[in-house]
């Protein structure tokens, strides 16, 4: 398994007329956690897709909300990614509060799209490389 925790401050302009972080907002903090799990791991979504030629679009989004966040609270996004990808990737999402109190949980699923080809192709073997000795069980 490999985790990466980000944090991300909620701007008043994303909460509704209660106060609460909007809900639709939630996918866009999934968005901003996957994006720096894969660059702590020494990649970028740009270059998966500039140079590699990868997209990786969602092919679907599960969450749950437990407890409201509110404006100008400090969230703490913490992604892992539990199996190593094949064709697709799935990354689990937590959102905590200060408090350390689960407000959110999800995952998202992307596969991995080849731009040129426009099809679903393997994980590129750069980001298996990155991910494998996170994986590797002792027998």
């Amino acid at each position: 398994m490999y985790s990466f925790d980000t944090n991300i401050r909620v701007r008043y302009g994303e909460t509704d007329q209660m106060g609460y972080l909007y809900y639709g907002h939630y996918a866009q903090y999934f968005e901003v956690g996957r994006v720096e799990t894969i660059r702590s791991l020494g990649l970028t979504y740009k270059d998966l897709e500039d140079v590699h030629g990868i997209w990786l679009p969602v092919v679907s989004l599960e969450m749950r909300f437990v407890r409201p966040a509110y404006y100008d609270d400090l969230l703490r996004v913490h992604t892992e990614i539990r199996e190593m990808p094949d064709e697709y990737i799935t990354f689990h999402v937590e959102i905590f509060n200060a408090k350390n109190k689960l407000i959110n949980a999800g995952r998202v699923r992307l596969c991995f799209f080849d731009a040129k080809a426009k099809k679903v192709v393997m994980a590129p073997p750069h980001l298996l490389e990155k991910l494998e000795s996170h994986f590797k069980t002792s027998k």
